[in-house]
């Protein structure tokens, strides 16, 4: 069952009282107009903005769909149009969605197909109040006090970290995945001279070109299609604070092109602009991969490299500060304390044994994601060794690996974790790897006791 609210207009009345079955027996809210002259009217109060989706009929005698279309665009009303039609031409589906239609449908169409419409709409329309939730957070400076260590290993790179820190120099953060790149960005930002101004980050290998260019140099309107107001960039909103270019290898020789400029003259042209504007950001970068292998290669520019790599800091993996696997495990278990509400007071000998002698691939990310879910399968307050993972990579040292079997609910349930958690807790990703319906996964999460956030699902 759904919760959303659907406006149709259409002179039909047979599609109307079909349209009206189907969404009403999913529990949809409807509101039906059967003239567009009247959903005009509403629309110049902007009485709209709390709907879900509008399903607008091309061909009515008053006023027509592709008219209200427009008028909705240049309300700012945010809400997806669906245009419905008997008449199938190209030419109307092609204005449609130039005007900003969301999608374009021929009658007469069977219930799945609307169904799937609107499971698109609302997905949307989460990930962008995730989105939305995420932009609040940008302006806020990265907390330094969750760095947890014994090591000495570690211990240079923190001290190492605090040295950069007080130059304006350009940072580069090499390392595994998940063994906290970003972490070490902020603390560099956070005891730096632009403690004050923004700190701001983007991940290079999760966006297009198009999308990464338009998130750090922003748009005018018009400047492509759907630019339909002016955005902008993360240069922009960083001007003075630093910038943290998260997988910087993964960037495409345009962008890097483009970058390199903003390096070299202090100066960026927004997408759709011809004048440069001035900017004052320190960069610093992180990667998973060798850049300097990527520069003979010929797929990262070597000038943009040095401009980046004035200084290198390299985090060493899980594996090789084996004396942070048990301080690190027990940071985490007190703070899904917190969350879950429920007191967990150790682990196990035999489960400390198994963390410390596992190899830990996925580092201090797979690290956390092992004692959420040994605290969400633990039946007492003590974590045990059958509360973990079952983990096929042998361990560092040689020795056998810990064997376990479990019913299929349980191997369902980490696996699902697994997903999650991999995902960057992104429910819309981890459904679809999945292949299950967002819904579903909702109900598996709460009956697993993970509590989720409004943060806890963004797909940039």
């Amino acid at each position: 069952m759904y919760q959303a609210r659907v406006i149709i207009c259409d002179d039909e009345v047979e599609i109307l009282r079909y349209l009206n079955k189907i969404l009403t027996a999913q529990g949809l809210e409807v509101e039906i107009f059967t003239s567009g002259e009247a959903l005009m009217r509403v629309l110049e109060h902007r009485a709209l903005e709390e709907s879900d989706l509008l399903l607008l009929d091309v061909k009515m005698p008053d006023v027509g769909g592709l008219e209200i279309l427009q008028r909705v665009k240049e309300l700012k009303l945010d809400i997806p149009v669906v245009m419905m039609t008997a008449f199938a031409s190209i030419n109307s589906a092609i204005e449609a969605m130039k005007l900003g239609a969301y999608d374009y449908v021929t009658k007469p169409f069977p219930k799945e197909k609307i169904l799937g419409i609107l499971d698109k709409v609302l997905e949307r329309k989460e990930l962008l109040k995730e989105n939305s939730a995420l932009k609040d957070e940008l302006g806020k400076s990265p907390q330094s006090g969750h760095l947890v260590y014994n090591s000495d290993a570690f211990r240079q790179v923190y001290e190492m970290a605090v040295q950069v820190a007080q130059s304006d120099a350009n940072v580069v953060i090499l390392g595994e995945s998940g063994t906290g790149k970003e972490l070490i960005a902020g603390l560099i930002h956070s005891m730096s001279p632009r403690r004050e101004q923004r700190f701001l980050s983007i991940n290079c290998a999760t966006l297009s070109d198009t999308l990464l260019e338009s998130q750090l140099f922003g748009h005018v309107r018009g400047a492509f299609t759907g630019a339909v107001a002016h955005q902008k960039g993360l240069l922009e909103e960083a001007n003075n604070g630093t910038l943290f270019l998260d997988e910087v290898g993964d960037m495409s020789p345009a962008i890097q092109a483009k970058l390199l400029r903003v390096l070299q003259e202090g100066d960026y042209i927004p997408v759709g602009e011809t004048k440069a504007r001035s900017v004052d950001i320190r960069f610093l970068a992180a990667t998973n991969k060798d850049l300097e292998e990527e520069v003979r290669q010929k797929r990262f520019r070597e000038d943009l490299f040095f401009r980046l790599n004035v200084i290198a800091i390299n985090l060493p993996p899980l594996r090789e500060r084996v004396e942070d696997i048990e301080p690190l495990a027990r940071y985490f278990l007190g703070r899904i304390s917190q969350r879950m509400k429920k007191e967990f007071v150790n682990f196990t000998p035999e489960a400390l044994h198994i963390m410390r002698s596992y190899a830990w691939p996925g580092n201090i990310r797979e690290l956390e994601n092992a004692v959420e879910r040994a605290a969400i399968l633990a039946r007492g307050t003590v974590i045990t060794a059958e509360n973990l993972p079952v983990w096929k990579s042998a361990p560092p040292d040689g020795s056998r690996a810990v064997e376990r079997l479990c019913p299929l609910e349980v191997v369902e349930r980490e696996h699902i974790l697994q997903v999650f958690h991999k995902t960057g807790n992104n429910k819309s990703r981890t459904a679809k790897i999945l292949d299950i319906a967002r819904r579903t996964l909702d109900r598996k999460l709460e009956e697993y006791g993970v509590q989720t956030a409004p943060t806890d699902t963004v797909d940039p």
